[in-house]
């Protein structure tokens, strides 16, 4: 893939607009990543060579109408300079028909990449990648390791959109899409056993988190996160804070109840939480 010398890519915060073609595949509106997939870009970065600034890799996983799942991906080689961006295309199509042998529901929708560079050498990438997923547009997902000073780890994403009357590959905008984490119940001890590995003084573990341990961690956690609640009324009902409205009425839907079918006990428990309400927040129960 050679380059000139311009960089012609940008980023831009608006929203793009729905595609107005009859029957045209609809913009993802949201992406959504599962841990799988964030591990294996971080693992890539880990074991990059000196020589790389930034890894890039392809995403696989599934659609929807508006929504693109991220479940795996797997890097693929490439290498960049001043003058040109190399990406081993072959390799790329090697590795996902090995993929698609074993997890055939799961397709390519777009690729990844390490660092917040949006230059000429991404929208080349980008070019390649919406072949790879047409008639679909391929999304891009940026993971900034947080690594460098003054720089924040954080994931997001983008769709890319050409430019001009005759654009050109290296010609594009980077338009954001809402990125979210998710993972499934099943994946929960694993990513809890990580949070808990990272922050110990160790940073080892013996054996995975039993599910009870997980169970009394939850709890534990729940009854600090009520310890600050209970804390935040006395310091209102002290007059210590000013109540915040907002929050009261969030902790009248969470703790006032209906009247119905509810025994006397239930019912003044609820008259409770509603004048508590009132103190909190300043306003009428």
């Amino acid at each position: 893939m050679p380059l000139g010398p311009t960089l012609s890519a940008v980023n831009i915060q608006t929203v793009a607009p729905a595609d107005a073609t009859q029957g045209a595949p609809r913009t993802p509106t949201n992406i959504t990543i599962h841990p799988v997939a964030l591990f294996s870009i971080l693992d890539h970065y880990l074991r990059r060579t000196d020589a790389q600034d930034r890894v890039i890799g392809t995403l696989l996983g599934t659609r929807t109408d508006n929504e693109v799942e991220v479940r795996s991906s797997f890097a693929v080689l490439h290498s960049e300079n001043d003058e040109q961006v190399a990406v081993d295309m072959e390799y790329h199509r090697a590795m996902y028909e090995l993929h698609h042998k074993v997890n055939p529901k799961e397709v390519i929708v777009g690729w990844y990449s390490t660092g917040s560079n949006l230059d000429t050498y991404s929208a080349l990438i980008q070019n390649f990648y919406s072949q790879e997923t047409a008639p679909h547009q391929a999304i891009h997902v940026a993971v900034n390791t947080g690594v460098k000073e003054g720089q924040e780890a954080g994931v997001k994403a983008y769709i890319g959109s050409p430019v001009g009357v005759f654009p050109k590959p290296e010609n594009c905008v980077f338009v954001p899409v809402p990125v979210e984490l998710r993972f499934h119940q099943a994946e929960r001890s694993g990513l809890d056993l990580l949070s808990s590995t990272a922050t110990s003084s160790t940073s080892t573990s013996s054996q995975p988190v039993a599910e009870l341990e997980v169970i009394e961690r939850a709890i534990v956690s729940v009854s600090e996160m009520l310890d600050r609640v209970l804390s935040y009324v006395q310091a209102v009902l002290s007059g210590e804070k000013k109540g915040d409205p907002a929050v009261g009425r969030y902790l009248m839907d969470t703790l006032g109840a209906s009247t119905e079918d509810l025994e006397k006990g239930g019912f003044n428990t609820s008259l409770q939480a509603r004048y508590t309400y009132a103190l909190v927040s300043g306003q009428p129960c």
